[in-house]
């Protein structure tokens, strides 16, 4: 076992001095336990008590257990024991680490529940115990920690509700938490209706990959700090309420893989910090809000497989910050707008499986940067130009089978485009030879 100054792993500042840093705080320690004068002498058994900082590093052993005796290092403030392959159950021991600010046990093998000794530990301002197989449910003890602002239990076994805060039952007072990851647990029922009211400053709420259903309360709008709002793939319904507008402040809405119904609402244009908006897999109806188009920070758009319907706006062409745009699985008509070739960014275009129509114009893609483009299953016609690959230079992934009416050859230009790796021209009405590529 290798205990570290954790100086040495820190991401900021300058290499060399943190190595002599480290090289100092040791030197300190041995000159300490070896001075002659007994008065000033210090034990190893003390020096090593007086630890303030210790990680771990990815042990070697097949399957090791915490030892309690890490609840004798009683000026720890920062324990990283994560990434390594211990098993069994934490040491309880550990709740004598009094002064503790950050424990990291994440990416473990431990068995049992999450203990609820941690509302002992009432200093801690982070705590994960992300991928680590913990089962059970979410403690109320959590409420004793008045100073945490980070709970990772992404990716365990967790069970069971998630807790009321500041409610009657279960009761959890975690004012001052900012992060809440549960992603990838077995959470089940409704989101808590006044979950916001006792998480004034909450900036993050992660509870994809549950078994979360019910529809999202309008009172989420209360958690007016929120920048990452993250509730795909669980069982959640009902429509998407106009009260998401009066979150400014988020960055990312991930909504994904879930049964919400009903319209997109215009007060989704109010985000204008939104960089991420994921909507894929639900049953939303109706067509795009025109102000959708006017979040100029957006990158990335998913709203495939819906049933939206209506024509693509030309006001796509305003969001010139956009890398991916993923519309494929709806009933979109009419002919697809020429201003997408103003998203400068874009890497990836998914308009597929839609009724899209008219004179298919290959200029309108014409992107520096676009990587992937689908179109399969749309009502286009026209032919393949000869400078397919002076339009879409750095094409990877061209995917235009089943279109109703794309007629002519392969031009032979296409063996130039050097970086296409998938290219689907199936079910078309394509004829002549196809193309020989000469290396």
């Amino acid at each position: 076992m290798d205990v570290v100054d954790a100086n040495l792993l820190t991401s900021t500042g300058n290499r060399l001095q943190k190595e002599l840093d480290v090289v100092a705080s040791i030197m300190k320690v041995a000159l300490d336990c070896c001075v002659e004068s007994p008065d000033r002498k210090t034990n190893m058994k003390d020096a090593v008590g007086m630890l303030q900082k210790t990680k771990i590093q990815p042990l070697g052993c097949g399957a090791c257990k915490i030892p309690p005796e890490f609840g004798n290092l009683s000026f720890l403030v920062s324990l990283d024991l994560g990434s390594n392959n211990f098993h069994g159950n934490l040491p309880q021991e550990i709740t004598r680490l009094r002064r503790l600010k950050f424990l990291d046990v994440s990416s473990n093998s431990f068995s049992g529940k999450v203990p609820s000794w941690f509302g002992f530990l009432h200093p801690l301002q982070v705590l994960n115990l992300g991928n680590s197989s913990f089962t059970g449910s979410i403690p109320s003890s959590f409420s004793n920690i008045a100073t945490l602002d980070t709970l990772n239990l992404n990716f365990n076994s967790i069970e069971g509700q998630i807790p009321k805060v500041n409610g009657n039952h279960r009761e959890l007072k975690v004012e001052g938490i900012e992060f809440i990851p549960f992603t990838g647990n077995c959470l089940s029922g409704s989101l808590p209706n006044g979950l916001c009211n006792g998480l004034p400053i909450l900036k993050g709420l992660y509870l994809s990959d549950n078994k979360l259903h019910g529809n999202m309360p309008t009172s989420l709008s209360n958690c007016s700090q929120l920048q990452i709002l993250s509730l795909s793939e669980n069982e959640f319904d009902g429509p998407i309420h106009s009260e998401i507008g009066r979150l400014s402040n988020l960055q990312i809405l991930a909504l994904g893989t879930n049964h919400f119904t009903g319209t997109i609402p215009q007060e989704i244009g109010n985000l204008v910090n939104l960089a991420e908006l994921a909507m894929e897999r639900n049953q939303i109806t109706g067509s795009f809000p025109i102000s959708i188009f006017n979040i100029s920070s957006l990158q990335r758009l998913s709203l495939w497989d819906n049933n939206l319907s209506g024509f693509l706006p030309r006001e796509i062409g305003n969001l010139t910050n956009m890398q991916h745009l993923y519309f494929s699985g709806n009933k979109l008509i009419d002919e697809i707008p020429k201003e997408i070739s103003n998203l400068v960014e874009l890497e990836l275009l998914d308009l597929g499986l839609n009724s899209f129509s008219g004179l298919l114009d290959m200029e309108t893609f014409n992107i520096s940067g676009l990587r992937v483009v689908s179109l399969i299953f749309n009502n286009l016609s026209g032919n393949l130009p000869p400078n397919m690959c002076v339009i879409l230079p750095n094409i990877e992934e061209l995917y235009m089978a089943n279109l109703t009416n794309l007629v002519g050859t392969i031009p032979h230009s296409i063996s130039n485009c050097s970086k296409l790796t998938q290219l689907e021209l199936a079910g078309n009405k394509l004829t002549g030879l196809i193309p020989i590529y000469k290396s």
